[in-house]
């Protein structure tokens, strides 16, 4: 029989009959891993990765003790202690690729991303998705063909790495319904080469990456002009990818949708899910797939359709991005560790923690919902197919004014059909699945249906 709710503001209310039980709004098993991030633990991160020197992609790979080889081979190492702790599920690799002469690569080059997978404990039916999170390990000076000068790198994007590595650390310990790749990229500098090799990877082996989360500088705190912002993140999210094209482009301008793409709705599951275990910190979402004249690894993942944002610091300070360490006029350039906040890389990290654990220990997004649309009245039909999970305990629906960045809005309920005594005209609609420790998937946003 169809469930028939009353929403009244942001609370839940129902008109008449029961909803089931919903489950808790946190699951202390992501609020343990959220509080098991150590600052400490990333600071050290970062210096070590800067002892190397310089890391450009085109510098050493031969040496133990500076260049890009003794940094890769360092994070591997790094990934391999913590493989020893997940019982046998967290398989470190190198991944290769050979990248063609290009402006910023004079001859053929070989460019060495650094993975660790996390797969589940079992296999069910949200074992096939995939969530990537990443940082890049390669550096570059003020010209970004100088392979011999320092290039420190704390902030771009020791800090990232680190990010990277403090998660891989914590989470290695832990099982999930998902598949989690930790990455350290290269070539970042020279063109979002690494990102780019394992993008192309994940179409031709058809890897259900359900999201992709980038962290590229995410440990300064204070601008150039001494401005600080110690509070939140941004989380660069764009609208549209290439792919969406003809009839996906003209449906989705047609039904308001234009902020509602896969990456889109991502940043704006992180911004919830964020703010709700590390409260005190939060989530900017910035509508572009990044800041002017630049770019991140998650771009290559985002324009082959995948949902892929970037976490970037608030207060960016230029003098410290892409300089030759030095002091002129009295006036220090250059990226260097003792300018990294590194309480707030771990407020970031914290936040990517708790999107990554939910998303990984909950279900998939429903699939088929529908927004009914045979008959003109004042209500809201929605409908959408039962999950296959056998923990699921029942959906979310979420709407929000169409001029609001995020869900306002939410009844849950354990059927499959809902009735919103609100307009469809007025309204953005989506559905979560949510299992019984409180996790839920990513919304599901519905399409027109004609049918009864």
């Amino acid at each position: 029989m169809r469930a028939t709710f009353l929403v009244i503001a942001s609370c839940l209310a129902v008109a008449g009959f029961a909803i089931g039980q919903q489950p808790p709004q946190k699951n202390p098993y992501v609020e343990k891993i959220v509080n098991e991030i150590s600052v400490k633990n990333i600071q050290a991160y970062v210096e070590k990765l800067v002892s190397f020197g310089t890391r450009h992609t085109l510098s050493d790979t031969l040496s133990e003790t500076r260049g890009i080889g003794a940094a890769r081979r360092w994070i591997k190492s790094e990934f391999d202690q913590y493989a020893k702790a997940s019982g046998g599920r967290l398989v470190v690799e190198f991944q290769e690729s050979t990248v063609s002469p290009s402006q910023r690569i004079p001859t053929p080059t070989k460019v060495v991303n650094v993975l660790a997978t996390l797969k589940p404990a079992q296999e069910g039916p949200s074992a096939g998705r995939t969530i990537i999170v990443s940082g890049h390990y390669d550096t570059r000076a003020s010209s970004p063909m100088d392979v011999k000068s320092d290039a420190p790198g704390a902030d771009d994007d020791a800090s990232g790495v680190a990010l990277v590595l403090e998660l891989a650390r914590v989470m290695s310990k832990y099982d999930f319904e998902a598949t989690i790749i930790f990455v350290a990229f290269a070539g970042e500098e020279q063109g979002l080469l690494g990102a780019t090799a394992l993008a192309d990877w994940a179409k031709r082996q058809s890897v259900n990456v359900e999201a992709v989360f980038n962290n590229d500088m995410v440990g300064s705190t204070v601008d150039g002009n001494g401005s600080k912002e110690n509070h939140s993140v941004r989380l660069f999210s764009e609208a549209f990818s290439p792919l969406d094209t003809g009839a996906v482009f003209r449906q989705r301008v047609a039904l308001g949708l234009e902020n509602d793409g896969g990456s889109r709705t991502l940043a704006r599951y992180i911004k919830e899910i964020g703010e709700r275990y590390n409260p005190g910190f939060g989530v900017q979402l910035i509508y572009r797939l990044d800041r002017f004249l630049r770019g991140g690894d998650h771009r290559p993942f985002h324009e082959r359709g995948y949902r892929a944002v970037r976490f970037c610091e608030v207060k960016e300070n230029y003098d410290r991005q892409h300089q030759d360490v030095r002091t002129e006029n009295g006036k220090d350039y250059g990226d260097i560790p003792r300018l990294v906040d590194y309480e707030y890389c771990g407020q970031v990290a914290k936040v990517n923690a708790a999107g990554i654990a939910t998303l990984a220990r909950g279900p998939q997004p429903p699939m088929k919902v529908e927004v009914l649309t045979a008959r003109l009245q004042n209500d809201s039909d929605l409908r959408w197919q039962k999950n296959p999970e056998q923990d699921v305990a029942g959906y979310l629906v979420r709407y929000r004014q169409t001029s609001s960045p995020v869900w306002e809005h939410a009844v849950f309920t354990a059927d499959t059909t809902a009735t919103l005594k609100v307009s469809k005209d007025d309204f953005l609609f989506g559905v979560q699945a949510v299992d019984k420790e409180g996790n839920a998937s990513l919304v599901t946003l519905p399409r027109p249906s004609g049918r009864q």
